[in-house]
């Protein structure tokens, strides 16, 4: 069901907008999702709802472009190749803009930039950065196959080795946070606003260390050669002209507040 998104200071500007985006008469699509991955995508505790930044986003992009959207769970390992053979029309779950991706599947333009950081425990003194980690060869990693985690971890953390044993593989990124809170491992990398997040929810469990590890572009992927993509992409840029993609950052990154 679409979530309807009211946001007041961008209502003028997206009624201007919205007469230059085409009307794709209803189309329906399914859109894969993980709701794993907060703020921008996860199952609200407190309503078993799922919400966040994208889907707050994708409700917006279907009203400009008159689309209905399904949403359709699936894991993160899964979800490249399975919009890659077209079973479903859209992918999302902040999915890092790289070239070995773009082989498979298109991407819509940027909506947003992403700053990896270390999580680690909120007891944690054995290490304060990167390099603390890496010395330490008792220190474990959490990581999804195939993730910029995963690849930062390995290649900007570690030794570049794919099959080093301190990186601790999980299906899906709620995981290895739990991990992380038990002991299992030691760090998780991910993004600096869905770790702020974590952090934030967590009463002092958890907190973040060092300093931001890289810069990456999410955009939702599709199928090769999706039609979707050029509408997609002009509604993209309408929202950030007209300031909603800044309206939906402050909801989410600064306004809500995990937990509560």
């Amino acid at each position: 069901m679409l979530r309807t998104l009211a946001l007041a200071a961008a209502l003028a500007g997206s009624v201007a907008q919205a007469q230059d985006l085409p009307d794709l008469g209803g189309q329906e699509i399914a859109v894969a999702v993980e709701n794993a991955y907060p703020p921008l995508q996860f199952v609200d505790p407190a309503s078993g709802e799922a919400i966040g930044w994208e889907y707050d986003a994708m409700a917006e992009i279907a009203e400009r472009l008159n689309l209905a959207v399904e949403y359709q769970p699936i894991s993160w390992d899964a979800m490249i190749p399975a919009v890659a053979e077209g079973q479903y029309d859209m992918g999302m779950t902040g999915i890092t803009i790289r070239e070995d991706r773009a082989q498979v599947v298109d991407f819509s333009d940027p909506y947003m930039r992403s700053e990896m950081a270390m999580m680690v425990r909120g007891d944690e003194e054995r290490f304060d950065d990167a390099e603390g980690f890496a010395a330490n060869d008792e220190l474990l990693v959490a990581a999804q196959p195939g993730t910029t985690p995963f690849y930062v971890a390995v290649y900007d953390v570690l030794d570049g080795d794919e099959r080093n044993p301190r990186v601790r593989l999980f299906e899906t990124f709620g995981a290895g946070v739990q991990a992380l809170r038990t002991g299992d491992v030691d760090l998780v990398l991910t993004d600096g606003v869905a770790a702020q997040g974590y952090v934030d929810a967590s009463d002092g469990a958890l907190k973040i260390v060092g300093e931001k590890l890289g810069t990456e572009n999410f955009g939702f992927i599709f199928p090769k050669g999706s039609e979707l993509v050029a509408p997609v992409d002009a509604a993209i840029a309408a929202m950030r002209a007209d300031g909603t993609l800044d309206a939906l950052n402050r909801k989410w990154f600064l306004d809500y507040k995990m937990g509560e």
